[in-house]
């Protein structure tokens, strides 16, 4: 293996880690990035500085020796604490394993600690303010700008890890056949805070994600280190309380009066965060093929970005540079060959992530507070209990395990389909014996 001299677009979570992995295995990297250094600058630019981070992005940051410093200040979450309008809770735990638990993640804290470890590597250089133009397919050449200037580098390898709205990206579409398809939710979001209480006390449990599920629009909030909470609103865009239409301090209290009241007094300062914070849409992008030959790549969001519904989005990029690596170790970093492994393995699982964040917005919306849904967790949980070896519950396989998400999904089917049969061959056993006693009591 030779080193390889790479351009890394994109210094978020994705790209940093990737560059650390990358200098790991000896090659040169440049990263770029088009906005100044995020650690000079507490503003978050309204995305949810909280991720809900598992067993994929966790095992993603160990392998770069840096998930220590995110379990030391990751604030666990054992299940979604859900609040009804009448302000009953209800918790449901994530899993029969009290050792499983997702950990609430401050955003800006984990990309400076990626951008430490990237800057602390004698292979790797970072540049902020560098905007990619464009690039090459065909030769080494990449075009920046840079405070008002044109900058063209040479770079053998582009790896775009510049998210859902990706330079790199924009030019493969610009490729025969490449295809792409991107789709908005109706929903947007927007994000609040709740503050800890006078003596620095959390005013709710700090132990569960919660949920106000409202069925056409819903709250959450994860804890912070502090005892505060980040909160996101997810509601509609249009409609009766719509993001366009609720747009003065007396109508976000008439709507957090009317849907979220428990939640009211939570946030002293309520409407001034609401029309002070931006709102942001939710995307799904689906796009291929990722690679043109061993010249360019996407990875993260760049190449399948999705709701957060599932709370997978941060983890599946970050695994997708476990994969990749992966795939490098494999083909002794032939670039060509180990793109299109990395393709030809995640786009099925990527496109599988896709559907079940977006349906998981329903079941989060509208049924975690159903009798319905909480029987049909109950007799997964049974089923889990009395087959531990033979039944492991989809969220399962997809938060606490690395089971790639098409072969979660595919086996959560099967076991479903055998659960069903189960339940109705019991209720056909207890209806017979019902009858066999009447009969015998009868006669």
């Amino acid at each position: 293996m030779s080193p390889t001299d790479v351009a890394v677009i994109g210094a978020g979570l994705t790209g940093t880690l990737l560059a650390v992995r990358l200098a790991h295995r000896g090659h040169s990297v440049t990263l770029y990035e088009r906005r100044a250094d995020p650690r000079a600058s507490a503003v978050h630019e309204g995305r949810s500085i909280n991720l809900a981070m598992s067993t994929r992005g966790l095992d993603a940051l160990e392998r770069a020796g840096l998930a220590a410093d995110v379990r030391a200040h990751g604030v666990p979450m054992r299940g979604r604490m859900i609040h009804a309008r009448d302000g009953e809770l209800a918790f449901q735990p994530y899993s029969t394993n009290p050792e499983h638990h997702l950990l609430s993640v401050d955003r800006d804290r984990l990309n400076a600690t990626l951008l430490d470890a990237a800057e602390r590597e004698p292979g790797v250089r970072l540049l902020f303010e560098h905007k990619l133009v464009d690039l090459s397919l065909r030769g080494d050449a990449v075009t920046f700008e840079h405070q008002g200037a044109t900058v063209d580098v040479a770079h053998a390898v582009v790896i775009g890890a510049d998210g859902a709205y990706s330079a790199v990206r924009g030019r493969l579409q610009r490729t025969d056949r490449f295809r792409y398809e991107q789709d908005y939710l109706e929903h947007g979001y927007k994000e609040l805070t709740i503050p800890a209480a006078p003596d620095g006390a959390p005013r709710i449990a700090t132990d569960a994600l919660h949920i106000w599920p409202r069925g056409g629009h819903m709250m959450i909030a994860l804890a912070n280190p502090d005892a505060s909470f980040t909160c996101t609103l997810f509601w509609p865009f249009g409609g009766p309380s719509g993001f366009e239409v609720i747009d003065t301090a007396p109508e976000v209290q008439d709507v957090f009066a009317r849907d979220f009241a428990d939640a009211l007094g939570l946030i002293p300062d309520l409407a001034e965060q609401y029309l002070r914070n931006p709102t942001g849409s939710l995307v799904t992008i689906r796009c291929a093929p990722w690679n043109h030959g061993g010249r360019a790549l996407l990875i993260g969001d760049a190449a399948h970005a999705v709701v957060p519904f599932y709370g997978q989005g941060a983890n599946a990029a970050l695994e997708d540079v476990s994969i990749l690596l992966d795939a490098l170790e494999a083909t002794d970093d032939d670039w060509a060959a180990a793109f299109a492994s990395f393709a030809e393995q995640r786009k099925p699982d990527a496109d599988a992530l896709a559907e079940l964040a977006l349906d998981n917005f329903v079941e989060m919306r509208d049924k975690v507070a159903s009798r319905r849904f909480r029987l049909v967790t109950r007799l997964r949980q049974y089923a889990e209990r009395l087959f531990p070896r033979r039944y492991i519950p989809l969220y399962e396989m997809v938060t606490f395990s690395r089971t790639p998400y098409a072969a979660a999904v595919a086996r959560a089917e099967r076991q479903d389909r055998l659960v069903v049969r189960g339940a109705v061959a019991l209720v056909g056993v207890v209806a017979l014996l019902g009858v066999t006693i009447g009969v015998l009591a009868w006669s």
